[in-house]
């Protein structure tokens, strides 16, 4: 039980009392930590909501409060309860979490399963700087969930069905280079694409050359199917790659062309329902007009006022969108994964997409907890979409590339002792944490400057900062004549940076739950900012390896449970600490 839990439940037992009634109480933590370390506003709900004095209503609170040991409480302004834990509380808190292997954490996440569909780029195409978000943000919800004890399934939904294969199948007859594409295959593949589409502009024979190929393709031609799995295959290969750097692993590969024999049975079940009807030759889903217009995501406002704002799920020439394949996706999740919730981490333009999404699995008995996890733009240091002096996406796997480059420079300078293999790994570690942390360090809806020198500075908000601090403790240990065993000790807290210390180790197992109620793995970064400060702040000010048996021995339990929690909550965002740097 975290100590917020055990206030909770103290709390909840005083209202009782008084009320005479069970009641409801939220505690939050302080903002500010001269008026304590956790707040609660229930006196003032409640006394507004019997028409009752607050500050009264606090005080009888207080008086039927069981702290002893725990902590203590007082009454602030009109009528908030504080506490302060006692640093004894803080010190037996910090002991229980030094024998615990999830650190305070509670499992909140026994018996759900969750879908979490992040990343999933366009096969055939390199994965651009705009992947980072989705792919980064995707994975480290996965590992916060599982870390919960969420069952997660992780699914890369990858575009391998659509018009550009018509123009890939062509190209791979006419222009194919096998030596390249077995060197690197998605630059090729990306290269017959680029000629190809040029082709089908100065000619339009080869337009209709490229749609036949795609008629085939979608009718079962052999050739054209064999042509189509090899692309995927190889693509997948250069994929692969990326994610390794990455360290991203996905449970499955489901993308649109799974679904293709869905889609036929599920428009003609949309119809037959009544959920769907025909437009002019398309298939829409129309507003049912069961919410107000504002909240209707199949209307839309015009200079003439609301209008429809249908969704199309079969085109009048007989094709299917991708409404059509998100449907099917959500039914197979949820009638073979048994899904409980399902998560997109996609861009913010997609918004309107899943609403409709959202809207129509409802209606059509698709339940579940249905999440869009949207997220903002990656902005160059002119603050304009990070391009090519082209103008094309930078490529991901040259930002990647260049990061660790520059990360292995940076260590060089410093350590000049670190050569070879290892030196290549730091930097690889080092680098590719700086771009994540980076990422998760940001408000997800938010744009954000990449900026290099910024993002691999060893102080300041990085992830270098972080990796160094885990480095730091370590260091501290290999001073040892022998092995030091942490869970053997009682820690004892005197020092206000000690207790400080001691006060945020507490909150790792408050802030978890917290992320994923609205898909913020910023919370965690910024957390373990503070806690590598309070850690340096505690450093400077008590000795520890000069310190007396006992008081040494808690200062070192003390950094352990530090070192511990970093590098947990680093890995949580999916990011390694290195031995040295």
């Amino acid at each position: 039980m975290t100590l917020l839990q055990s206030l909770e439940s103290r709390l909840a037992a005083a209202l009782a009392a008084t009320l005479g009634e069970p009641a409801v109480a939220a505690i939050t933590a302080a903002a500010d930590l001269r008026f304590g370390d956790y707040q609660s506003n229930a006196a003032m709900v409640l006394a507004k909501q019997r028409k009752t004095n607050p500050r009264a209503l606090a005080q009888e609170i207080i008086d039927h409060l069981e702290l002893d040991g725990l902590a203590t409480a007082d009454i602030a302004g009109p009528g908030f309860i504080n506490f302060r834990i006692l640093p004894a509380a803080y010190a037996a808190h910090a002991t229980t979490l030094l024998r615990d292997e999830r650190l305070g954490v509670p499992d909140i996440g026994t018996g759900k399963t969750v879908i979490v569909d992040f990343s999933a780029p366009n096969v055939a195409k390199p994965m651009h700087v705009g992947h980072i978000r989705s792919t980064i943000i995707g994975d480290s919800l996965c590992r916060i969930a599982r870390f919960l004890g969420f069952q997660v399934i992780a699914d890369n939904h990858i575009g391998d069905w659509g018009t550009q294969f018509g123009m890939i199948l062509h190209g791979w007859k006419t222009l194919l280079d096998a030596a390249a594409l077995e060197a690197d295959p998605i630059p090729e593949l990306l290269r017959i694409y680029r000629d190809v589409n040029a082709a089908t502009k100065a000619d339009p024979a080869v337009l209709e050359t490229c749609k036949n190929e795609l008629v085939k393709l979608q009718a079962g031609d052999p050739e054209n199917l064999v042509i189509w799995q090899q692309c995927i295959e190889v693509s997948k290969r250069g994929l692969l790659k990326i994610y390794d750097v990455l360290d991203v692993k996905f449970d499955h590969w489901l993308g649109e062309s799974y679904y293709n024999d869905r889609l036929a049975g599920l428009v003609e079940e949309f119809l037959t329902k009544g959920i769907a009807r025909e437009s002019n030759g398309a298939i829409c889903i129309f507003s049912d007009g069961s919410q107000k217009p504002d909240d209707d995501p199949f209307m839309v406002h015009r200079e003439d006022g609301w209008t429809d704002n249908p969704a199309i799920i079969r085109k009048a020439d007989g094709g299917f969108l991708y409404a059509t394949t998100d449907l099917a996706t959500i039914q197979f999740r949820i009638d073979e994964w048994k899904a409980d919730q399902i998560w997109y981490v996609v861009g913010v333009p997609q918004q309107l997409h899943f609403r409709q999404l959202f809207e129509a699995a409802a209606r059509w008995g698709k339940t579940g907890d249905f999440r869009h996890v949207a997220f903002g733009s990656i902005l160059g240091e002119d603050r304009k979409l990070m391009k090519t002096r082209s103008g094309e996406n930078v490529q991901l796997t040259d930002v990647l590339t260049e990061s660790v480059e520059r990360a292995a420079k940076i260590i060089a300078e410093k350590n000049p002792d670190i050569q070879g293999d290892e030196a290549a790994e730091i930097a690889k570690i080092v680098g590719i944490g700086a771009v994540k942390f980076a990422e998760l360090s940001q408000n997800r809806l938010t744009d954000y400057v990449f900026a290099w020198d910024r993002m691999l500075a060893l102080q300041g908000d990085t992830a270098p900062y972080l990796q160094y601090s885990t480095v730091r403790i370590r260091s501290i240990f290999r001073k040892l004549d022998a092995p030091f065993d942490a869970s053997a000790c009682d820690i004892t807290l005197n020092e206000e940076a000690e207790i400080h210390l001691a006060r945020l180790h507490a909150r790792f197992g408050e802030l978890l739950p917290l992320i994923i109620e609205d898909f913020r793995p910023n919370l965690l970064a910024n957390y373990l900012l503070e806690l590598a400060r309070a850690f340096h702040s505690f450093f400077e000010a008590c000795p520890v390896l000069k310190s007396e048996d006992s008081i040494r021995s808690s200062r070192l339990a003390l950094c352990e449970l530090t070192a511990r929690i970093l590098t947990t909550g680093l890995g949580l965002l999916g990011i390694k600490c290195p031995e040295r740097m």
